[in-house]
């Protein structure tokens, strides 16, 4: 290859990478900042790789994604990182990501993401189970936090809101003041979900009065409608409360919790609110099909998988909509009566 088409090639992968980072990813692919910086973190491990084979911006080309590098990629994660399966599939994922896009934008590198796409596989995974919680442990944990203090009232509207409505930790801590209706006839949530996917949670009257005392505390009479929910104050602005500040917290009810429910899990984490009110559900009689949507499910299979649903379970779970199918249809003889039916690759700078 010439040098001039070398440096083609290398000038025209580092714009298109750029543009991935800060134009396409935050605008048409996701708002998760977190989704956004794992991407980030990806390419840039996969430009210490390329680093560490003595590849450099000058001579760095469409050879450098071929289906070789990509599998050398994955061990060397394994091998330098201590990766795990399922952090280098997440790493190859995004990587994939970036070239289809590439390949839109310029279809003469369309042919490395066919490539990546039928040629590099995900690494084997083993399934991880999230641990349940049962309703003595919520009841006791959602105890723990002293209520006459701002932090602990503040801790037990986040953890009401996350059991009371089964949402996940970054929908919560994403909410504003603007996305509830605390006094409407049913009062809701609307919640900006995985793929800016909107969902509504409909709220408990027990959870809108939790919600109420700590706006009352936390925010002014009249609050601006933009403040975040949950915040934490830096510099007199009220900026998002980070995922970190809460999982600290948790640990410290947990530990505490646990003393008085053995049920309580010393790894308590926020995703565990989430699964545990949509087994309580199920314990509850509903239908694994709502379950399905008041998780914001795309898919049946999702929950199913989710929740761990046993045979036995799911055979149920179906048995029951069957019923419900039956009944809804009309009676022979009404149908009768009636007739119907980094460097180059720098995303902070142009």
């Amino acid at each position: 290859m010439s040098k001039k088409n070398n440096e083609y090639q290398a000038k025209e992968i580092a714009r298109l990478t750029f543009d991935w980072i800060n134009a396409y990813l935050p605008t048409l692919r996701t708002n998760s900042s977190h989704t956004i910086k794992a991407y980030r973190t990806a390419v840039n491990l996969y430009i210490n790789y390329l680093e560490d084979k003595g590849i450099t911006d000058k001579t760095l080309n469409a050879e450098c994604f071929s289906v070789s590098h990509l599998n050398d990629w994955l061990i060397w994660l394994k091998q330098e990182r201590s990766s795990s399966n399922k952090t280098c599939n997440n790493r190859l994922a995004a990587i994939k990501c970036l070239l289809k896009y590439i390949g839109t934008r310029n279809p003469t590198y369309k042919v490395l993401y066919l490539d990546a796409a039928t040629s590099v596989y995900r690494l084997r995974e083993p399934k991880s189970k999230v641990q349940g919680m049962t309703k003595d442990a919520v009841k006791a944990i959602l105890e723990t936090p002293d209520p006459s203090c701002k932090i602990g009232l503040r801790d037990i509207a986040i953890m009401s809101f996350e059991y009371g409505t089964a949402t996940r930790i970054d929908e919560v801590l994403s909410l504003k003041i603007n996305n509830l209706r605390l006094s409407a006839d049913k009062p809701y949530a609307t919640i900006l979900g995985k793929g800016s996917k909107i969902r509504t949670v409909y709220l408990m009257s027990g959870l809108v009065n939790i919600i109420q005392n700590y706006i009352k505390v936390f925010h002014v009479a009249q609050p601006n409608p933009d403040d975040y929910l949950f915040y934490s104050s830096w510099h007199g602005q009220k900026s998002k409360l980070s995922q970190e500040a809460i999982r600290k917290r948790l640990k410290i009810y947990a530990s505490k919790a646990h003393g008085n429910c053995n049920d309580v899990p010393l790894n308590l984490h926020s995703h565990q609110w989430r699964h545990a009110k949509a087994c309580h559900w199920l314990e509850d009689g509903i239908n694994i099909v709502e379950i399905s949507k008041l998780l914001g499910h795309e898919c049946l299979e999702t929950t199913m998988v989710y929740q761990d649903i046993t045979t036995e379970q799911q055979i149920r779970a179906l048995a029951t909509l069957e019923d419900e199918a039956y009944c809804t249809i009309p009676k022979k003889w009404k149908l009768e009566k009636s007739k119907g039916l980094s460097g180059i690759f720098d995303f902070t700078r142009p």
